[in-house]
């Protein structure tokens, strides 16, 4: 391997490896277009009838005939335990002091019980892919996806940056202040340096 493809290589932020490019006035860029996020209300389908079950689902068919590059996700609305789990299982077969092992179980046991809690702290999302679009194009395809989602008897909202920027942040962080973090990493500094600029 060439210097310049190792340089190239290294150079490489984890913007690029996720393939985000900048958020826009309606979703967030990638490499391969333009993410338009819609955020849906669930339906406690246990409480249905198999008859109105039976039409969710074909509400949902009529969705995805209607927009058939649609995608659907189903993620953490809140953070996930797993890992801190995992480590504390891992010391607890690690561990031989009696003591030490009641209170690592005491922490597990917490950790199952807020999670039992936080089960139903799902969102679900239908994705939509745009590529090449001009912004007016975005803006009615925008639109449009929105208004055959709700025509189908969904609660649809678009998401907003806000909203898009939590979402990142829980699926990559478990972070559950990501509508805070700056768009740009480091840019709150750049912000202060420039205040300090203009009081010299």
């Amino acid at each position: 391997m060439s210097q310049t493809k190792e340089k190239r290589k290294k150079g490489r932020s984890v913007q690029d490896l996720i393939g985000i490019k900048t958020f826009t006035k309606y979703g967030l860029l990638t490499g391969k277009g333009e993410l338009l996020f819609y955020t849906v209300a669930p339906t406690n389908i246990s409480v249905l009838s198999y008859t109105n079950i039976e039409i969710k689902i074909r509400h949902l068919m009529m969705v995805l005939s209607s927009i058939p590059d649609i995608e659907i996700a189903c993620l953490d609305s809140a953070e996930c335990f797993d890992d801190n789990k995992a480590y504390l299982k891992k010391r607890l077969d690690e561990e031989r002091n009696e003591s030490v092992r009641r209170l690592l179980k005491q922490d597990a046991d917490m950790l199952d019980e807020l999670q039992t809690e936080m089960a139903t702290a799902r969102q679900f999302l239908f994705i939509a892919r745009l590529k090449g679009q001009k912004d007016k194009q975005t803006f009615d395809a925008a639109n449009r996806i929105e208004k055959v989602i709700s025509e189908q008897g969904f609660e649809v909202c678009r998401m907003r940056k806000p909203d898009i920027k939590r979402l990142l942040a829980l699926y990559f962080e478990a972070n559950m202040n990501g509508e805070q973090m700056p768009d740009t990493d480091g840019e709150q500094f750049y912000e202060v340096k420039d205040n300090e600029a203009q009081e010299d």
